[in-house]
């Protein structure tokens, strides 16, 4: 039972991770024809594995909410942590949207659990924050989880047909960007390096120029100025591989998952440019995208795969 105590909230980043590849596999089926398709064994496999993993975290972290409480109340209240409970209902909104062409009520169903946790998630990391008592070293970008990334939702949720609440969560989300991006890098110029296990979460810094690019021109498709964001997230990219080169030194985590997604959503954003803008060189960034994304994903599933063997061992 110590594991279950032990397990952290972030590691629904996993979820995040697998299902968000399946996801942008999807969208950047089209530009790779005879390559793979969707629904195809290559962008599948991803989504059932990010639905396998959700599958097993949610009664293994309901259990820690039954025997240890107050164990969940510490992943909800420390300031280095409670950022990452947003990946639990940003998790099942992808899950929704890759279970969503087979089992549309269950992917209506998981979108809007998520969609309520999100919501009362977010009211709740603003409560803790305007209590103040947190130190410039606590601050991280993993905040950016709960609070920035319903950017993440519209892009199942207009696919399952929730538009309007799509709209919500992207409205919400996209203002706060605006509001936390700068205190985040604030923190990184004036404040003390992040520890190495927490560095990985940098990369979600990728997230908000990415998605708010691509889901906001989803959601309004006028809005053709949000290319600007792409081409912020594409150096953006560039700078945070140069500040990781040597990360396979760095202490390996839960955390580290915070590679994946970023990552997940960049694809995401190159494939919709991609789409948007027919060319060799614009498919070429999709196609790298994608295989960066990809490497870290299997990267992470085998180191994460190998240390619960070796833990059991």
């Amino acid at each position: 039972m110590r594991s279950v105590r032990e397990l952290p909230i972030g590691f629904y980043g996993a979820v995040m991770g697998l299902a968000g590849l399946g996801l942008t596999a999807r969208s950047a089926a089209s530009l790779f024809p005879g390559v793979f398709r969707a629904p195809a064994y290559f962008t599948e496999l991803w989504v059932a594995l990010g639905a396998l993993a959700l599958l097993v975290l949610l009664p293994a972290y309901a259990l820690k909410l039954v025997r240890y409480p107050k164990a969940v109340k510490e992943d909800f209240t420390n300031p280095v942590q409670m950022g990452f409970c947003g990946a639990l209902p940003v998790g099942m909104s992808l899950v929704a949207g890759g279970v969503g062409p087979y089992w549309p009520f269950l992917g209506d169903v998981l979108w809007w659990a998520a969609f309520g946790l999100l919501l009362a998630f977010q009211a709740w990391a603003l409560v803790r924050w305007l209590s103040g008592g947190i130190e410039l070293a606590q601050v991280n970008a993993g905040w950016l989880i709960v609070i920035v990334v319903g950017i993440v939702l519209p892009g199942p949720g207009i696919a399952l047909g929730h538009v309007e609440a799509s709209r919500f969560a992207f409205g919400v989300s996209a203002a706060a960007a605006a509001l936390l991006v700068p205190l985040l890098l604030f923190r990184a110029v004036l404040g003390p390096p992040l520890p190495e296990v927490l560095r990985p979460s940098w990369f979600i810094l990728l997230v908000p120029p990415s998605l708010v690019y691509a889901n906001g021109l989803a959601l309004y498709p006028d809005f053709g100025f949000l290319e600007n964001l792409f081409y912020f997230s594409l150096v953006l990219a560039v700078a945070l591989l140069g500040y990781s080169r040597k990360f396979w030194r760095w202490q390996f985590g839960v955390p580290w998952w915070a590679f994946t997604f970023p990552l997940d959503a960049l694809a995401y954003a190159a494939a919709r440019y991609a789409q948007d803008h027919p060319g060799a060189l614009w498919k070429a960034v999709a196609g790298a995208t994608l295989l960066l994304a990809t490497a870290f994903v299997v990267m992470l599933l085998w180191r994460t795969l190998r240390s619960a063997a070796s833990r059991r061992g």
